[in-house]
């Protein structure tokens, strides 16, 4: 947009930022390139100075997203060779990709509509039935204990007290007994009694329960006893947590990338980039699958089916196989042979990566 404020006749001899001489020919400073102008901002500047500065980046933003569609592996290209100025910066245009992507995930799929308690509902509906024999079996010794000869359990009687959770005393280790087991088979134990001891309890306040079991108020007791309530709450409603962990796979798979372009740094050490240029490129790649499969599951979401999301897995597979061709610049043997073996890579640390993400979730949950 026309700026009046780069007439001529507003330059001055110093840069009003950082006092760099300059000369009345100099339309923006050299040392930190703001605008050479003397002249008092007005109404009409600003406005002029705002819209100008998103219409710049609205064209960034078009240009990047044109590259990574249609022309696969330029982009990093492009950027690796020092033509930056024209594209936006690709880490933070990941990092919006992938909000938007989980943005429309979360909105076009509802958690409420998952079948969570459906195995606990059918235990409920119908327990589990105890055959005639054995039940024939029980009762006989039943009516060898005195005070209990005249008792009969019948079938469904006996499958509900067979249901029942052990009380948490029955599975209760003291404090001294802890100290003398390793710290894996102590912390099995610790949580399956602070488990047992929540559920009948309902007591969240770990310093209570401390107290109440008897044990030392170590801040690792009262860590797990909170992870003890945060479990048995998960498996009352599972959809909170998926929720949370949802919402931080960005930043997941933030973290994940950097490990996976150290791998294509090995699959290609013999060409000449650096790791940098390698994470670049996998960035890219993310990118453009976070847009494919957002506008996939808008696509879906308005004819109700799951046609764009086959269509975005077909197209992302084709895409990266050309990315890496133009990319690295290598023949069609070799870069079939190490798409392949990317592709196994990814889906192998993609699985250690969200099974450690899962775990480190729930630690901080």
């Amino acid at each position: 947009m026309k700026n009046n404020r780069a007439l001529r006749k507003y330059r001055g001899e110093e840069c009003l930022n950082c006092s760099q001489p300059l000369d009345v020919s100099d339309v923006y400073c050299s040392n930190c390139g703001q605008l050479n102008s003397t002249k008092k901002l007005n109404f009409d500047d600003f406005f002029s100075e705002f819209f100008s500065g998103i219409f710049a980046y609205d064209s960034r933003f078009q240009r990047t997203l044109k590259a990574l569609l249609f022309q696969p592996g330029k982009i990093s290209k492009d950027y690796i060779q020092g033509k930056r100025a024209r594209y936006a910066n690709p880490f933070r245009f990941y990092l919006s990709a992938s909000i938007i992507f989980f943005l429309i995930m979360s909105f076009t799929s509802s958690l409420e509509d998952m079948d969570f308690d459906n195995n606990k509902t059918n235990l409920q509906e119908e327990p589990a039935r105890v055959p005639q024999d054995s039940l024939n079996k029980i009762n006989e010794n039943f009516r060898k204990i005195p005070g209990l000869r005249d008792q009969q359990l019948t079938t469904d009687s006996l499958a509900v007290a067979l249901q029942r959770e052990p009380s948490y005393k029955e599975v209760y280790v003291s404090q001294e007994v802890l100290d003398t087991m390793s710290l894996n088979n102590s912390s099995s134990k610790r949580f399956n009694v602070f488990s047992e001891f929540y559920k009948e309890t309902n007591i969240a306040n770990a310093t209570r329960a401390m107290d109440s079991l008897n044990y030392v108020h170590s801040n690792y007791n009262q860590w797990l006893y909170k992870k003890a309530v945060d479990w048995n709450l998960l498996m009352d409603n599972p959809q909170v947590f998926i929720t949370y962990f949802i919402n931080k796979l960005p930043f997941i798979i933030f973290f994940y990338l950097p490990i996976f372009a150290l791998f294509i740094w090995l699959l290609y050490i013999r060409r000449p980039f650096n790791y940098m240029e390698h994470l670049i490129f996998a960035f890219h790649v993310q990118t453009t699958f976070f847009v494919l499969y957002s506008l996939a599951l808008f696509f879906d979401y308005l004819i109700s089916g799951d046609w764009g999301t086959t269509i975005a897995g077909i197209t992302f597979v084709i895409y990266l196989y050309k990315a890496l061709r133009k990319f690295y610049n290598q023949g069609r043997v070799k870069t079939v042979l190490k798409f392949v073996l990317l592709t196994t890579i990814f889906f192998i640390l993609a699985i250690v990566t969200t099974g450690l993400a899962l775990l480190a979730s729930f630690a901080i949950y």
